[in-house]
């Protein structure tokens, strides 16, 4: 279906050959000779692109600007004025016009116009429907993590999670400014930058469903006897080529010692994962110094197994470390979601376990899992 323009001009002939050039140009064409009769047609159909001349009869172009935006202030409207009325011109764009083309007209500069008038009605549409969606999905898992009785604190968790919303619909609005200035001042640096924004911020849409999803999926802790030092190798040897990528060091220190125990390795490994990924997220930014991540394992005096994972990054201040395992808490900015220490913690709970966070500003940071066992007699 073609796009409406409604073309708004008191002399019939510049209607006449301005509605051929728009119909030329791929789109259906309503004229008006009058602001009125202009006000008239948008109060009976949302018709987005408005062409106006600024120099009317009556009510004059820049009248008509106010009275659209008021009724619907994402429509775009292009501006027809006279070659030495800028001061005009500039004013229909402080009172929110698009764009402003000077007579005589040229095809090819009303064509661009309304090409980059048209592409910021889809950019908003599309980032209205990522928004929208981020919420549907959002309130869905909410849903899910309520009736299951997920969360002790459900009050806490929605306010978490709408601060969470807040966040990504906010770099999703910024995405957007960009992108439009780059559209309005053919910017081709400022469309990259905004497209990039707008791409981030879809991929931390995608991430924080997956990890609601996750987080949402019922625990079942299955001790079986293992050698507690494997789940601290395998995290290690999943995640080394990350390590080297951003240049860490990756050190596993293992208590050789450990006898065989009753544990659930593959949550054990769940919780390195988080940790040990966390840990070299924290390095990477380090611009130079000692960039080393250490995993280690220790015996609990006969009655439990620590794991420990600590990094030389940057730190984490006091007023901050009493927050990393809240709902939907993060230090990564737009990186994180902050479920993954969240959901490291109710695993250790459901291992009966604890988990404790140490660090200080510019020394690194240190957490400690602690995980109730029996030895196996061997």
């Amino acid at each position: 279906m073609k796009e409406k323009v409604l073309l708004v001009d008191d002399e019939e002939g510049i209607r006449t050959v301005l509605s051929v050039a728009i119909a030329d140009a791929g789109y259906t064409v309503v004229t008006a000779e009058n602001g009125t009769e202009a006000l008239s047609i948008l109060s009976r159909e949302p018709i987005q692109l408005i062409v106006t001349d600024i120099k009317m009869p009556g009510m004059d172009g820049l009248e008509l600007l106010q009275k659209i935006k008021k009724l619907n202030h994402e429509a775009e409207v292009i501006m027809i004025t006279g070659h030495g009325d800028m001061h005009s011109a500039i004013e229909s764009l402080r009172l929110g016009a698009g764009d402003f083309i000077t007579k005589p007209l040229h095809e090819a500069a009303l064509e661009i116009s309304l090409e980059r008038a048209l592409e910021k009605i889809q950019i908003r549409e599309q980032l209205r429907e990522y928004t929208e969606n981020l919420e549907h999905l959002v309130l869905e898992k909410s849903k899910e993590l309520v009736e299951a009785e997920r969360m002790a604190a459900v009050g806490q968790t929605v306010a978490s999670m709408s601060h969470a919303i807040k966040n990504v619909a906010g770099g999703l609005e910024g995405g957007m400014f960009v992108l439009e200035k780059g559209l309005e001042l053919e910017n081709q640096e400022y469309l990259r930058q905004g497209w990039e924004m707008v791409r981030r911020d879809v991929e931390r849409i995608k991430n924080l469903a997956m990890d609601l999803l996750d987080y949402a999926k019922p625990v079942t802790i299955t001790p079986k006897e293992c050698d507690p030092n494997s789940p601290a190798k395998q995290v290690r040897d999943l995640l080394l080529s990350k390590a080297q990528n951003n240049n860490v060091e990756l050190v596993l220190d293992m208590a050789h010692t450990l006898p065989t125990m009753r544990l659930d390795p593959k949550a054990i490994h769940e919780c390195l994962t988080n940790l040990v990924s966390n840990a070299i997220d924290a390095c990477q930014d380090l611009l130079e110094g000692d960039k080393r991540v250490t995993i280690r394992t220790m015996d609990g005096g006969g009655l439990s197994v620590k794991y420990i994972v600590s990094d030389t990054g940057h730190g984490i201040a006091p007023e901050i470390l009493t927050k990393v395992f809240n709902s939907f808490f993060t230090t990564k900015g737009s990186r994180g979601t902050g479920i993954g220490l969240m959901a490291t913690k109710k695993l250790v709970k459901e291992m009966n376990g604890s988990i404790m966070a140490n660090s200080g500003l510019g020394r690194g940071a240190t957490f400690t899992i602690t995980i109730p066992t029996a030895h196996v007699v061997t």
